[in-house]
């Protein structure tokens, strides 16, 4: 699962977690993968997010419960003629609905009525979702989006798809509280409790205990410790490595928090912050920024982390930052002075 985000400082982050974990590649290739060859399907996953389409039906159940609430919420059919017109002119985008509802008014981030008719279509999964070029999500009926193998049969039950979502979350983190498996796919403690002391009846968890950790833990059975671990990457702000907070800083011993929505005298690292995973540490931070019209990647602070040696700290760093400026096709690194790793990473990088 790919976490969506509109920010745009250096790169749109869903497209990081491959680059992380593969290096560089084409990003068109992800968008034909998940949108012309409908391999990936958009969705309320962790937040929104992009899931392997054989994972749609684990979140109908989802779909059905958000359904009657948008029953409840339609306002003189509001709802339903904004489907029908979907259904007529589709895909369409928010801006592409002849009636848009009433103006926006109040703050930003204030939805139009027509706005939140297709969030509720679309939650509800009566219409599904794709990106234009420029980022803004477009609305389909989901017959037209969704392949026809994701929709037949029928649904599993809530349960059923629980339990499957928390046994993909503990595959993918390994070892877990139970906040933390059932944050990743956003599932109630209520409903995940049962669910995962049925995988520990079943042999798909095990209870642990983790040194240093205040609350007990669940272990994946095919998790494994390896002996040595080799890594070097930059981690997107919104990378499953560090989506829960509280868990990055048991496993790594690094706060991290976003600061895009902290006044700038008030930022302690930066807008738009990458961890730097080195081996089995997150060892520094930067603040990037991609500077299309001078074709550069601006590091606006680096920091290394307390106890990271700093020669590999700023040599890790330096091969990401050079590896990431051409992934991105920027010719040139520029380095500012914020930061106690900016001046090491200058010189790494030469």
């Amino acid at each position: 699962m790919v976490q969506l985000d509109s920010v745009n400082v250096a790169v749109r982050t869903h497209y990081m977690p491959a680059f992380s974990r593969l290096g560089p590649y084409a990003r068109e290739r992800l968008d034909a993968y998940a949108y012309r060859a409908r391999r990936l399907f958009e969705a309320w996953g962790h937040v929104a997010s992009l899931l392997p389409v054989e994972h749609y039906p684990l979140l109908r159940h989802r779909m059905e419960a958000a359904g009657s609430r948008a029953v409840a919420a339609d306002r003189g059919g509001y709802v339903e003629d904004v489907y029908r017109e979907v259904a007529e002119h589709g895909p369409l985008s928010v801006s592409d609905l002849h009636d848009q509802g009433r103006p926006r008014s109040g703050p930003w981030w204030a939805r139009s009525d027509g706005k939140r008719a297709l969030e509720w279509l679309f939650a509800a999964g009566r219409l599904a979702a794709s990106r234009s070029g420029n980022f803004v999500r477009v609305y389909d009926l989901t017959e037209r989006v969704i392949p026809a193998q994701a929709l037949a049969g029928p649904a599993p039950a809530a349960p059923d798809a629980q339990r499957e979502l928390l046994r993909l979350a503990a595959g993918a983190l390994g070892v877990a509280t139970a906040a933390d498996l059932a944050d990743y796919y956003r599932i109630g403690m209520r409903q995940a409790l049962p669910r995962m002391q049925e995988l520990v009846e079943a042999g798909e968890l095990a209870d642990a205990r983790v040194e240093g950790w205040d609350r007990p833990a669940f272990l994946h059975r095919g998790a494994r410790a390896p002996r040595r671990v080799r890594a070097g990457a930059l981690v997107s702000p919104f990378d499953s490595l560090i989506w829960r907070r509280d868990r990055t800083e048991r496993l790594f011993g690094f706060r991290y928090r976003i600061e895009i929505y902290v006044p700038e005298p008030e930022r302690r690292y930066g807008y738009y912050v990458y961890p730097l995973l080195l081996d089995d540490a997150l060892a520094a931070r930067v603040d990037l920024k991609a500077d299309r019209a001078r074709g550069a990647l601006q590091v606006r602070g680096a920091y290394r982390e307390a106890g990271c040696d700093p020669d590999a700290a700023a040599a890790g760093l330096a091969e990401q930052v050079r590896s990431m400026a051409s992934w991105l096709d920027l010719g040139t690194v520029i380095v500012e002075r914020r930061g106690n790793l900016a001046a090491g990473l200058r010189r790494a990088i030469g």
